[in-house]
């Protein structure tokens, strides 16, 4: 969904600075502590909303309990969290099962903002999937999957007149292993027709992406294809290190990648980056756009929600241009 111009959340490209990505200097945007229940806020998804902006917020309780709460700004960088999460009401299920909830996502398709997650099922990592009119009511649907998966990211239109959704099949625990896969549904109910995206690369041509990756933000209709941003993932003798990439998927088939950066877009370097919860990380969830400039939100060291700034054009022809 395109946003008005100057609405768009925005900082200009620092002197000097030659990066196809670069932060925003208030960073962190939203810090650890900015509700009074909140061990950490990370990883969560915004889109526009009214005169304004909304949006679903991983919230990370002081028992370390992981659920999702709803949000409001008027300019998407301030803003205003509720300080319950969200209580889901029946939509086209009875069952509305979850042990805990992280890492949404946000789209609008056709009439309502859809909300997809990391649902515990029974205590195992599934899809969940949500809607809400007006983030005020929500209503909980079907499981996507079978556990495990993670990552579950909506595309924000039908393809050939089915909802399609990336997804990322994991285990149970720190998952040391994962690829982008996309599935159909007719109704948000039954979900089939799996089929591969992309998956990792070998260490000696990407390393940053070596070990698993999986979908961001919602992607972004371009004329060149669908703009996928992804993070990808390496095992240091530090541990797990994620950054961010993106990549140009088909936009009548995105099964088919057309172009993926070798070389990563984002990765940890600055101190929210690099100290936290779960140091090293970089997480996309959310992308604003105007068509023109984009917004990415992302969590950093599983602590803080950060911003960082590009131009369409400019990414797409960075991408085009160092493809692996």
């Amino acid at each position: 969904m395109k946003i008005d111009k100057e609405k768009l959340p925005w900082v200009e490209r620092p002197e000097g600075c030659t990066d196809i990505l670069w932060r925003d200097p208030r960073n962190p945007i939203i810090g650890r502590y900015a509700i009074p229940c909140a061990n950490s806020i990370f990883n969560s998804a915004v889109v526009p909303f009214g005169e304004g902006f909304a949006g679903v917020f991983r919230c990370d309780n002081r028992a370390v309990q992981m659920n999702i709460f709803a949000g409001f700004s008027s300019d998407g960088i301030n803003w205003e969290i509720e300080h319950e999460p969200i209580i889901f009401e029946r939509g086209n299920t009875e069952m509305i099962e979850s042990d805990y909830k992280y890492d949404p996502r946000v789209t609008w398709i056709e009439d309502r903002y859809w909300i997809t997650w990391c649902n515990g099922y029974k205590g195992q990592p599934t899809i969940g999937i949500g809607y809400t009119f007006d983030f005020k009511r929500f209503y909980q649907c079907e499981n996507a999957f079978l556990p495990f998966n993670r990552n579950g990211v909506l595309l924000p239109e039908k393809i050939n007149g089915m909802y399609a959704m990336l997804s990322r099949p994991s285990d149970n625990g720190h998952t040391a292993f994962g690829d982008i896969y996309i599935s159909y549904s007719p109704d948000m109910v039954f979900w089939g027709k799996h089929r591969k995206v992309m998956g990792v690369t070998p260490f000696e041509v990407s390393a940053w992406q070596c070990l698993k990756i999986g979908a961001g933000p919602v992607p972004i209709k371009t004329d060149e294809g669908w703009l996928m941003f992804y993070h990808g993932v390496i095992r240091t003798c530090n541990g797990y290190r994620y950054s961010m990439g993106a990549a140009l998927l088909d936009i009548n088939d995105p099964s088919k990648v057309l172009y993926r950066t070798q070389p990563y877009l984002l990765a940890p370097a600055e101190m929210y980056e690099l100290t936290g919860d779960v140091p090293n990380v970089v997480f996309p969830c959310a992308a604003l756009t105007d068509g023109e400039k984009v917004a990415i939100y992302y969590g950093a060291a599983d602590t803080c929600v950060c911003a960082a700034y590009g131009k369409i054009g400019k990414i797409i022809e960075f991408v085009k241009r160092n493809s692996c």
